[in-house]
């Protein structure tokens, strides 16, 4: 856990030998502290009173203790009387931490078990004078209820994670990250621990680098065989530093590595950067060493970046830093850029020198095993020195974290995004449509369309994009004005729009009258706008200067194509002029494609206001698509999780318990269990998704029984746990209109489909309308992908679908069934009447709070869903319990 000052502790349940710890820990406490806890004074801790406290794992007994460097700091414990939903609560914090946020932290995580638990209240009394600790109620979020009597107060909380209480843990999150990467990336002294003398190593390296880039402070080279590195004093050890140093960079053989980390929590280290190779990459020996390290400096209150990484950079004149091995320092400016690939970093260095892009902070991940892309971008958000933040990412680990803070960020800073490992989507094995439809790249698609995050292709991409987004205004839409002085480029750049959703009006009359009056007879003035030839570099200014003020251009792409009359640099002073004035281009961006030799175009990169230029005009267009995409985002409403009434949580679990009991719990492990029938329809409508009336039988006799009661025509469906195309395997009959054609067809399916059939459901003929289909997959880093698309027997082969994550908004509701290609069929196509959007609407974010509320829920598939004018019909459902699911044995308690 991160404390309030940015290192950090760590949280644990009790063990039976912390008795020892415990009692070390009271006496360490004050006689004031002692008389705050127990209300008197109570100078030692009873046999008793330990044996109680570390015999604390049972649902009604619960304790958490907290450590820093190997010392046991804080004791949280909860009791409740068997069966009561309400636990009183107390801790005890070391005098020496207390006020870091140590009890809060306590308070959130024994509240996380004692909702798994039953428990939905904590209740506490405290002395009036304890202000610390009625802080800490009145701060967690949980709405606490006090009433103060005879110097006591009595609180009561209610630990539902409610918005208030969530709102809260982020915000103590937030303020403990930014405190802990200022540590990385703000240190006044480092230390370089494994600094060679020989030119070439990465360590001197490191230290060559960091006093050529000027480094603010103090600089300590370690090397136990070296009096000096680059003519600075060396120092045998860690142990033997003159000063506790903010940050050590450690760059010794990875053996080596743990004893390094020993040392510097010893000598009070703050942070570290590890750019040793040898860990998590190499295997499972690597990943167990590092997980060892990262455990060791989380112990000693350290955080780490890397390792196998590649370093640090951070341009601010006040730090000066650049912690890395690169022959490329970077020049100042707005982008904060983090990279998981340490060779990788090499190259987008390199790339940002030789394009003259500033950076403002550069962190290479490595293997991530501590400070990852959440920890970065809650940085960047309050570092007024970024404007831009650029990400390479192999992985994320934590993405549901990811999501949370990435929506937010966007909200004042875009985020570009490059993740790599889009051909390993889609691989699994799918026991459902919606499972095979859903993918992990599809989710993280959909993860940075509801984050606002500009996901790009290539690094070359990455920083078109950035580019435009740096230096240009946002796109307040997407109609583009193109202006070239060659027909043929203005067309490539038109199809180029129409491939990225952008648009390209034809100018109205009065404009296009305007700019022939402006350039030579015989320009094309509709859109895009030729100047032929001939078109001087005055023409080029003035005409870009009148689409930008004409508002009928969100945006202007200026190409040029080198003819024997116009020089490209005088082109380009006029373009950069024209965007610079005050009133030149009217807050429109203006990007650039100069088919001419580099240089020429210099004036427009040099600008105050730098427009971007490419080669070619397609790569204009696609680094400008990407700020139209932010743009829209960003002026979009934010959209909102909306209450759902009449959903029935406990209805669903006790549903899915029963099933728990039912099944075969010798199935394998990721296998689990399908509802199927009725049992599937009763845990959808306790979620008031509406479905189509179902009865299951288990003969032909039977069939024609229950078809009599509800009504002819009827539809028989065969069921079993196997069966997932029905139609494929004659499963399905339509319209049956007696029961002697209720009885021909069961026996037919029968035969047909032989022991997978377990026997079938019967259903009233639904009325007619769109075949759709939703559902949600469950991905194990992600979480539930819900899935909206066409659906039917086709559905998989058409691929008309939309994906979003857990929680939905009601704007990712309305997107997932508006986003369809086919989406005309739902609101009226050639005549046809409109169908219930609404309610086809309501139905997703239905579906997704399921997800949501019942993780042992792995998938969920809805085919069809019948759409009609008078609202959406689920007609056939699966739903799989998993066996595996975060709950597991835990369903049938918490259905009580």
């Amino acid at each position: 856990m991160l404390l309030r000052d940015g290192s950090t502790a760590r949280i644990r349940l009790v063990q039976p030998d912390d008795g020892p710890a415990i009692v070390a820990l009271h006496g360490r406490l004050s006689a004031e502290s002692v008389r705050l806890r127990f209300f008197a004074p109570h100078p030692t801790l009873s046999e008793a009173e330990v044996e109680r406290l570390v015999a604390h794992t049972e649902p009604d007994h619960m304790a958490l203790v907290a450590e820093r460097g190997g010392q046991l700091i804080a004791v949280a414990q909860y009791d409740r009387d068997p069966g009561e939903d309400e636990a009183e609560v107390a801790f005890l914090v070391d005098d020496a931490f207390q006020g870091l946020g140590i009890a809060t932290l306590l308070l959130e995580h024994l509240a996380a078990l004692a909702l798994t638990n039953g428990i939905r209240r904590f209740v506490a009394v405290t002395l009036s004078e304890n202000r610390a600790m009625r802080d800490v109620f009145r701060h967690v979020g949980f709405a606490p209820r006090m009433s103060d009597a005879a110097g006591e107060v009595d609180v009561v909380m209610d630990i539902s994670p409610s918005p208030a209480a969530v709102a809260a843990a982020d915000e103590r999150d937030r303020l403990a990250v930014v405190r802990s990467m200022a540590r990385l990336l703000e240190p006044s002294s480092i230390a370089v621990v494994g600094a060679g003398r020989q030119p070439g190593g990465i360590g001197h390296e490191i230290v060559v680098n960091l006093i050529e880039s000027g480094f603010q402070g103090p600089l300590y080279p370690v090397n136990p065989n070296a009096r000096s590195v680059v003519s600075i004093p060396c120092w045998p050890s860690v142990d033997e530093l003159p000063v506790a140093v903010d940050l050590a960079v450690i760059a010794v053989p990875a053996p080596q590595v743990l004893d390094v980390v020993e040392s510097c929590g010893r000598r009070g280290v703050s942070a570290l950067v590890v750019v040793t190779a040898g860990f998590a990459e190499t295997g499972p020996d690597g990943t167990r060493l590092q997980r060892e390290v990262v455990r060791l400096a989380h112990a000693n209150g350290m955080r780490i970046v890397g390792p196998n990484c590649f370093g640090v950079i951070n341009t601010d004149p006040d730090v000066s830093m650049n912690a890395t091995f690169s022959a490329d320092l970077p020049t100042r400016g707005t982008l904060g850029f983090a990279s998981q690939s340490g060779g990788l970093g090499i190259a987008i260095l390199g790339e940002a020198r030789a394009r003259g892009i500033g950076v403002s902070s550069f962190v290479s991940m490595g293997n991530k095993g501590d400070v990852s892309g959440n920890d970065l971008l809650t940085w960047w958000e309050q570092d007024e020195a970024t404007n831009v933040i650029l990400l390479y990412l192999e992985s994320f680990g934590n993405p549901r974290k990811f999501h949370r803070i990435a929506r937010r960020v966007s909200a004042s800073k875009p985020i570009v995004a490059v993740k790599a490992g889009r051909s390993r989507a889609g691989t699994r094995a799918a026991s459902s449509h919606t499972a095979a439809m859903a993918s992990s790249d599809q989710a993280v698609e959909a993860l940075c369309h509801q984050t606002g995050v500009v996901r790009v292709d290539t690094i070359e991409e990455l920083f078109d994009v950035a580019e435009v987004l740096a230096h240009q205004p946002l796109p307040a839409g997407r109609r583009v004005a193109i202006v070239s002085n060659a027909g043929g480029p203005g067309v490539l750049a038109a199809d180029a729009c129409a491939a990225r959703n952008l648009l390209v009006p034809e100018l109205s009359a009065g404009l296009q009258a305007e700019l022939a009056r402006l350039l030579t007879p015989g320009a094309g003035v509709s859109n895009p706008v030729d100047l032929i030839a001939s078109a001087t570099a005055e023409q080029f200014g003035q005409v870009v200067e009148r689409l930008g003020s004409s508002g009928e251009a969100d945006a202007v792409v200026v190409i040029f194509t080198p003819p024997l009359v116009t020089e490209a640099h005088d082109v380009a002073v006029a373009v950069a002029t024209v965007v610079n004035r005050t009133d030149g281009a009217a807050g429109v961006p203006v990007v650039a494609a100069f088919l001419a030799p580099w240089e020429a175009s210099a004036p427009l990169r040099e600008a105050g206001r730098p427009v971007p230029c490419f080669t070619y005009p397609e790569t204009a267009v696609r680094a400008l698509a990407g700020a139209v995409h932010y743009g829209s985002w960003r002026a979009s409403p934010p959209g909102a999780v909306p209450e759902l009434p009449r959903t029935d949580p406990n209805g669903a679990r006790r549903l899915v318990a029963d099933e728990f009991e039912d099944a075969d719990r010798n199935a394998a492990p990721d296998a689990g269990s399908w509802l199927t029938g009725e049992r599937a329809m009763a845990v959808l409508s306790a979620y008031g998704i509406p479905t189509v009336t179902t009865l299951r039988v288990s003969s032909g006799g039977a069939a024609a029984e229950a078809a009599r009661a509800i009504g002819f025509p009827v539809a028989l469906k065969a069921d079993g746990m196997k069966i997932v195309h029905k139609t494929e395997r004659g499963g399905v009959r339509l319209d049956l209109e007696d029961e002697s054609a209720v009885v021909a067809a069961f026996d037919a399916m029968r035969e047909a489909i032989g022991p997978d059939m377990s026997g079938a459901i019967l259903q009233p003929m639904a009325a007619s309308g769109v075949e759709t289909i939703a559902g949600f997959a469950r991905d194990p880093s992600f979480g539930a992908q819900v899935l909206f698309g066409l659906g039917g027997t086709a559905a998989e082969l058409l691929g008309d679908h939309v994906v979003r994550l857990v929680p939905l908004t009601d704007r990712d509701a309305e997107e997932m069934v508006l986003g369809l290609r086919a989406a005309p069929l739902l609101t009226g196509y050639r005549g046809s009447e409109p169908t219930d959007v609404r309610g086809l609407i309501d139905l997703v974010l239905r579906l997704g709070r399921l997800a949501e509320d019942l993780p042992e829920l792995a998938e969920a598939d809805c085919n069809p869903v019948i759409a009609t004018p008078d609202g959406p019909l689920v007609v056939d459902a699966r739903i799989r319990v998993a066996w595996d699911s975060p709950v597991g044995d835990d369903v049938r308690h918490l259905s009580s």
